[in-house]
């Protein structure tokens, strides 16, 4: 009996080593041009989250330079009824040693003290020319391929996906965001 609760506990220390171990490798990328970085971005592809379930398509992001220093970030989509659905937040780089780990806010200002209201924003792949970039987190809950045009050739998003799934990110639940999306009176419909 002792020997099967000694290797029980061996088998869930393993685990949890793995899975920190796993969280551990996670990289964002060496370097990232704030200024480069900035502007309009399309989304390609994401994991589905609550926070987006709204969206039908046309969901861009848009980041902006404040003055302070931190980034405004103007996320933007089409919703079923064809209302464009706008949330507008605050990003910021609490290690400025590294830019590629930012943290994003969506609650109100007044909460912007809270720890809990700032999540990870990290860019973990970018196209030297800064022609798309791939956000993840370190618990891998969340990831998005954004790209500056609406539409990203499919060599370009399978290698983006061979990449994610090196890092522990399962390609599996990643699902593609239609961009070109009409709004008609009293629906969408999606476009060609």
């Amino acid at each position: 009996m002792k020997s099967i609760l000694a290797i029980m506990i061996a088998v869930v220390i393993s685990a949890t080593a793995f899975g920190q171990e796993k969280e551990a490798k996670l990289q964002s990328v060496s370097g990232l041009d704030l200024n480069r970085y900035a502007g309009k971005w399309y989304e390609i592809a994401k994991y589905p989250n609550k926070f987006q379930k709204q969206c039908v398509g046309n969901v861009t992001a848009t980041y902006t330079l404040k003055q302070n220093g931190r980034i405004e970030v103007l996320n933007q989509c089409l919703k079923k009824d064809g209302v464009t659905e706008n949330a507008k937040g605050e990003a910021k780089v609490p290690d400025k040693s590294m830019p590629s780990k930012l943290k994003v806010r969506f609650a109100p200002g007044a909460l912007s003290w809270l720890p809990f209201v700032w999540a990870n924003y990290w860019v973990i792949d970018l196209d030297p020319n800064y022609r798309y970039a791939v956000i993840g987190e370190p618990d891998r809950d969340y990831f998005w391929i954004l790209s500056r045009e609406p539409e990203m050739n499919d060599a370009t998003y399978q290698a983006i996906l061979r990449k994610a799934e090196a890092n522990g990110f399962n390609p599996a639940r990643v699902e593609k965001t239609p961009q070109n999306v009409q709004s008609l009176k009293g629906g969408v419909v999606e476009r060609n």
